[in-house]
């Protein structure tokens, strides 16, 4: 039971799709027609969907928040960079996505220049040449080699042939889908817990409460 209760704290709903003719859709049928007053009790506020349609695939889908960490690492593990180049890319960005000191300054240093924002929105476009400004370039100096180097590697990511970067993508997100012909119960089961523990790792639902009141109103002065 203690899984099923944590259900809504890592997924933000549970989607199952059967086809109502077909033997190959009874395990999926047959365990969310026993286990739905359960999980919804335990999860009242968990969208918790059965879909019916003739000739349906029986699968049962979530929504997972993936990042490009969770990208990169997926595109790792099955060998989905086919030159070590981009591979040896890939490790780089990722010990940059895991190094906070470096995630801070970079994110500070944008800063290092007063009323200038190398972020703002048309930049390019505007001024093409800002990096050439004495007084800017030296001020975000160290931004601007953070960022470049950054954009330097991400470029080698994505050079991929024959849309390699976009196809990882793709078969990533179909792993917010298990797919259940002919399953039992038990396979059904088991893969509704197999989308928890992806949600446990990617999604983030549970809200970050303030450790104290951070605004206070008062009253009606009447009162």
């Amino acid at each position: 039971m203690s899984w099923k209760a944590s259900l809504s704290r890592h997924l933000p709903v549970v989607r199952f799709f059967a086809c109502p003719k077909s033997p190959a859709s009874r395990g999926v049928i047959g365990w969310f027609d026993k286990n739905y007053e359960e999980l919804k009790m335990l999860n009242p506020t968990m969208p918790l969907l059965l879909r019916c349609s003739d000739n349906a695939m029986p699968a049962i889908t979530t929504e997972l928040d993936f990042n490009t960490s969770h990208l990169l690492r997926f595109m790792l593990q099955t060998n989905r960079f086919k030159s070590d180049e981009r591979i040896n890319a890939a490790k780089k960005f990722l010990g940059y996505l895991n190094d906070p000191a470096l995630k801070k300054e970079y994110a500070t240093s944008r800063w290092n220049s007063p009323g200038f924002d190398p972020w703002r929105p048309f930049l390019d476009e505007d001024n093409p040449d800002w990096k050439m400004d004495k007084k800017i370039g030296k001020d975000l100096g160290r931004y601007i080699e953070i960022h470049d180097e950054l954009e330097s590697t991400w470029n080698v990511i994505t050079s991929g042939p024959n849309d390699e970067y976009t196809r990882a993508e793709n078969a990533l997100l179909m792993c917010q889908r298990v797919d259940l012909w002919c399953a039992g119960e038990a396979e059904v089961e088991a893969a509704l817990r197999h989308l928890l523990n992806l949600g446990k790792g990617c999604n983030d639902l549970e809200p970050d409460l303030p450790e104290y009141i951070t605004e206070f109103r008062p009253g009606a002065s009447d009162l």
